[in-house]
């Protein structure tokens, strides 16, 4: 989980963020975002050998630029087309294909998966006797497997099949993958469940689950540079980003092989992923769709995890925040030397998709100033009616503290602070998480509280003088937890 969630805080550099004044933004047009940003300043800074980028605001893509080189060996510059490694940006894709596979009559999401498995089966577990995971289990990280993430291979090296995976026989593992709790009652990450995934696929429908994303999915939306092909396969693309190590030289030969596809396997632009991004924004507002229907786009978009599920789970996408009051889908992609981050609205159709070939240390402090300065110079802000009250006197002393993680559930100190007669919360998670706006924390008539940029409403049990615990409520979901004060 830390390793998806980008919990190496320590390796960040927050550069400041400041807005440019007095900007016009033309219709269809946001190069003044160029001037701004100062990619190149960056890459160099943080030894980060490329970089590409794509802005895309009420459906439309507004803005598409790259910097830097493929390989720092080559000196080949990224263009448009350049493709990366996408990490666990290909697990939401897993989760769409199978409801569009579903809506087509071809599988049943609802069914327990293991009835679909041929080359293995789950393994035998006191968890699963009466509770036998179905497929949405595995997307929403719910179903309770082991295995976390995967280390990649190279040409060269001896590459495990994924019964070799799920068996554990692949280096980090030594054991086969097992079950950690009665599949539905929380919440465990893990690349495992979606290898469990490309299995059934593969076993029932006797095609890849490169061929089957092709068909259903890049071909009909034009995702010319998108693929779930290997490197050591036929039909890879040419024109790729290879992967770097922190100190900007390219690991072996800069072209990792996933086996684990579903999982982590996919190779995209920013391009492509912005297509898909606008066709679900189309399908969820219902106009302008064309691949992907209303039903799947509300399916897979739709919070189905919360309870320790690090502030809300969808069908593969993420839903942790709440940027210029907005609800974002949304998905992180960390493999050894590249990443990025695909971050949409659920309406008015606007986001961002980058990724970078280089590791944590070089990518994060650059993909972080970034996000801040499009959020905070595209200026998307949803209007919202909430009718808020100032903070009685004495809950604003009960609030103020340091805490346990309450917002994210991964151990990180949080603390309510007060400033200038408001109370904001602060934590390194949330920093690293931040967009455009302080965090501030609001109290509203109705008795609940918000917190800006963070989706999920707080009602906070006040007794014997002291806060106690808050449930956290999204949509029609909720979750209860303890507020554990440090001295």
């Amino acid at each position: 989980m830390k390793n998806i969630l980008y919990l190496l805080i320590t390796a960040l550099i927050m550069l400041s963020c400041h807005t440019r004044k007095n900007i016009v933004i033309s219709k269809g047009n946001a190069n003044f975002l160029t001037d701004s940003l100062h990619i190149e300043k960056q890459l160099e800074k943080h030894k980060l050998p490329g970089f590409s980028l794509v802005v895309f605001e009420n459906y439309k893509i507004v803005y598409s630029s790259q910097w830097g080189v493929k390989s720092i060996d080559s000196k080949e510059k990224i263009n448009e087309n350049t493709a990366f490694s996408t990490a666990s940006i290909s697990k939401p894709i897993t989760a769409l294909l199978c409801h569009i596979l579903e809506e087509k009559g071809l599988i049943n999401l609802n069914d327990p998966i293991d009835k679909y498995l041929k080359r293995w089966h789950l393994p035998k577990s006191k968890f699963t006797e009466n509770n036998s995971p179905t497929w949405k289990q595995f997307f929403n990280h719910t179903a309770g497997t082991s295995q976390g993430g995967f280390e990649d291979h190279y040409e060269g090296d001896v590459i495990p099949t994924i019964k070799q995976s799920l068996l554990g026989q692949i280096p980090r593992y030594d054991k086969e993958i097992e079950f950690l709790f009665t599949p539905g009652t929380s919440f465990e990450y893990s690349g495992g469940g979606y290898v469990i995934v490309q299995m059934a696929l593969e076993d029932t429908l006797n095609k890849s689950i490169a061929e089957l994303a092709q068909e259903y999915i890049f071909s009909p939306l034009g995702m010319k540079n998108t693929t779930m092909i290997q490197p050591n396969e036929k039909g890879f693309p040419p024109n790729v980003a290879l992967v770097h190590d922190k100190d900007g030289k390219v690991i072996r030969t800069g072209l990792p092989i996933t086996p684990q596809v579903g999982a982590s396997g996919m190779w995209s632009t920013p391009t492509d992923l912005a297509k898909l991004s606008i066709e679900i924004q189309n399908a969820l507002r219902n106009k302008n769709n064309k691949v992907i229907s209303h039903q799947v786009a509300k399916k897979i978009t739709e919070v189905t995890a919360f309870k320790n599920a690090v502030g809300g789970w969808s069908y593969g996408w993420q839903k942790s925040f709440g940027y210029n009051n907005y609800d974002w889908f949304s998905c992180n992609g960390s493999n050894t030397g590249v990443g990025g981050n695909i971050l949409a609205s659920m309406t008015d159709g606007n986001g961002m998709v980058y990724l970078a070939n280089g590791e944590k240390p070089n990518r994060f402090p650059v993909m972080n100033t970034t996000r801040i300065k499009v959020l905070t110079l595209m200026n998307w802000n949803k209007t919202t009616h909430d009718d808020i009250q100032e903070i009685p006197l004495d809950l604003k002393k009960q609030l103020i503290g340091t805490y346990d993680d309450f917002l994210y559930g991964q151990g990180m100190e949080t603390k309510i602070v007060e400033k200038n007669n408001r109370l904001y919360v602060q934590s390194m998670l949330l920093d690293f998480f931040k967009g455009k706006n302080e965090n501030e924390l609001l109290y509203l008539k109705n008795g609940t509280f918000k917190i800006v940029d963070y989706p999920n409403a707080l009602k906070f049990d006040f007794s014997n003088g002291k806060v106690n615990s808050v449930v956290l409520t999204r949509d029609a979901m909720k979750t209860e937890v303890q507020m554990i004060k440090k001295l």
